[in-house]
């Protein structure tokens, strides 16, 4: 009202037709303030609104890295499940980020092309963000990227940027057997040195930062589960002779190896957790499953799912494996594995007391026994045959190591 008496004290007498129309002016008249913009919030994480879900907005602006990746799949649908605005930087092709459209509701997810060593493309994906997460990881190192390359200096590059542009919270993923000084089967694993070292630089440039420690993960499309399916993981001799089985190779048979796998949807539920939880700040936690199992019996429970209990088998013969694993490694595309994953693979997983869990942020772990069989039916042997009920026994679980233990037998038994 104030708006339209300054109107009339400037404009003078309207005349008795011009003040019968002025009511239809008036709005415009009115809502002509050079400061109403100042009322409005200008950060974006201000403007909350909605009960929660996907349509609602939760006031998270989260920078993923490694988004295209197992894990990074799975914490942008758990962001995008609570109302999160998600940018996604990506490298390569848009189509490797194309599904990631629908983790999010419309115009909450954006794509943005960066290079690990562009310091400004970097920069511009933070700093509208709260809350930056890096997952990224090489399983492999080509010409371009080193394990130190993308550990090491990438890590330390994302999270002094992300401090100099204020963000929050910055979550950085490692792995749960980084260690300046990794276990040794044949060869220390740099895979894992760099990923102990990458704990330290984003400590160094980012105190406060969350660092998860997942053991191995497992879920659709893994590399954990699927990896004892793969036909070049199996031995030749097998393979050609169907009288003879073929062998899948570990050290020892599996049965000095002890694993603690972990669901991914787990790992990325306990991601979105720690953003809203002030206890985990400057934290490692540690991202194990619900139970220790030995390799061994992790393996043959694999093979009881696909139905491959005649045709294939366990061995200690690690020496072609370890041979064909070297040769794949020059391959000019990704390897289904290495000799660094070779060596991983054979390693035991070991927590730390005193470092928080998954638990601890409130995630019910997925049992593996229940979740195993659901991820492989799909490639059981003559998937396609329409079985009678009762026709085949169900896959027996693995036996927790804590089994062993307390009876003193081998995980063969």
């Amino acid at each position: 009202m104030a708006s339209v008496l300054v109107a009339k004290a400037t404009v003078g007498t309207f005349g008795r037709q011009g003040w019968a129309t002025f009511s239809k002016t008036s709005g415009c008249i009115i809502i002509q303030r050079r400061d109403a913009s100042n009322d409005v919030p200008t950060k974006l994480t201000s403007m909350k609104r909605g009960t929660g879900g996907r349509s609602s907005f939760s006031g998270i602006v989260a920078t993923v890295f490694g988004a295209s990746g197992f894990l990074g799949r799975y914490v942008c649908n758990k962001l995008g499940k609570i109302g999160s605005q998600v940018i996604i930087p990506y490298r390569g092709d848009s189509n490797d980020v194309r599904r990631l459209r629908l983790v999010g509701d419309l115009g909450q997810v954006l794509f943005f092309p960066y290079n690990l060593r562009d310091e400004a493309a970097i920069r511009k994906t933070v700093q509208y963000s709260n809350v930056v997460i890096n997952l990224i990881g090489r399983d492999y190192e080509t010409k371009n990227f080193s394990y130190k390359d993308v550990h090491v200096t990438g890590a330390r590059r994302l999270a002094k940027i992300a401090k100099e542009s204020g963000v929050e919270k910055f979550i950085h993923v490692s792995h749960l057997n980084a260690k300046a000084e990794p276990q040794t089967i044949w060869k220390t694993s740099q895979y894992l040195k760099t990923k102990y070292e990458s704990e330290l630089v984003v400590r160094e440039e980012f105190p406060d930062a969350i660092i998860f420690k997942p053991a191995d993960m497992y879920g659709h499309e893994d590399s954990f589960l699927h990896y004892y399916n793969y036909r070049t993981r199996w031995s030749f001799i097998g393979q050609l002779f169907p009288s003879w089985k073929a062998g899948l190779a570990l050290w020892k048979k599996g049965e000095q190896t002890i694993k603690q796998p972990v669901y991914v949807g787990d790992v990325a539920e306990g991601i979105v957790k720690a953003i809203f939880n002030p206890d985990m700040v400057g934290k490692n936690i540690q991202c194990v499953g619900p139970q220790r199992y030995y390799l061994a019996d992790i393996v043959d429970f694999i093979i009881n799912i696909l139905r491959r209990e005649e045709v294939l088998t366990r061995t200690d013969r690690t020496f072609l494996i370890r041979l064909r694993a070297r040769l794949m490694d020059y391959i000019p595309t990704r390897p289904w594995y290495n000799p660094e994953k070779i060596e991983r693979e054979f390693l035991t997983d070991w927590t730390v007391s005193g470092n928080p869990s998954l638990e601890d942020l409130g995630v019910n772990l997925t049992q593996l026994d229940e979740m195993a069989p659901h991820i492989l039916r799909f490639y059981r042997m003559n998937a396609y045959y329409q079985e009678k009920m009762g026709e085949f026994a169900d896959p027996v679980p693995p036996k927790p190591a804590e089994y062993y233990q307390d009876k003193n037998i081998s995980a063969s038994s």
